[in-house]
């Protein structure tokens, strides 16, 4: 198996997740240089991407997740109990589908917004309330819970990313609860070999 993935992108969580699972997979790294080869294979252009050994691919983080949560059970990385799957489940698209994709794009890529320049700083920092009530929303599912659904899962992979993003890399003060999370998270094992792996800094 092959993941496609761009050094601190949203791919360092299914980088996590199959650090996780402790099987053999090629990371191939993509820079401005070699992005051709993940075009290559997957037209969206997008990461993460994993390619199975048949050559078929597999994209959409929470897709990618599940994926591998559930072709290898014997990682335990998805809940058993139906409700605390539900919940994983709802997590994880909450984190990918509103954090990332309408907070933090709008702060990084705020030209995909607005193409004036001089609506950018409105939209960063729209982008920004986008964040602080996900993270709010999240902070409050928490409760006296270590992980989001109860147990460890891949759900806890999709929170640590926007969670890394945040509190890593722009400074921003999580809740509570998130930055609890943040610290296991970095914690992990499987987290500090993907972080020396892709080179990033635990900030």
């Amino acid at each position: 198996m092959k993941l496609f993935y761009m050094p601190g992108a949203c791919s360092i969580g299914i980088h996590v997740v199959l650090e996780e699972i402790g099987k053999p997979f090629e990371a191939v790294r993509i820079t401005p240089a070699t992005r051709a080869a993940l075009d290559a294979v997957n037209p969206k252009g997008k990461v993460p991407t994993i390619q199975r050994d048949d050559g078929s691919i597999v994209t959409e983080y929470p897709v990618v997740a599940h994926y591998l949560a559930e072709t290898n059970p014997e990682a335990g990385l998805w809940p058993t109990d139906k409700e605390a799957a539900l919940r994983a489940a709802e997590a994880m698209d909450y984190c990918v589908a509103t954090i990332h994709m309408q907070g933090f794009s709008r702060v990084f890529r705020p030209g995909n917004f607005a193409p004036s320049e001089a609506d950018h700083e409105a939209v960063k920092a729209r982008g920004r309330e986008l964040m602080e009530k996900g993270f709010a929303v999240m902070a409050r599912q928490f409760g006296d819970e270590h992980w989001v659904a109860g147990e460890y899962s891949v759900a806890d992979s999709a929170l640590f990313y926007v969670e890394y993003w945040a509190g890593k890399r722009l400074k921003m003060a999580l809740p509570p609860p998130l930055a609890g999370h943040l610290d296991r998270m970095m914690a992990r094992p499987a987290v500090q070999r993907m972080m020396a792996t892709e080179g990033l800094d635990a900030g």
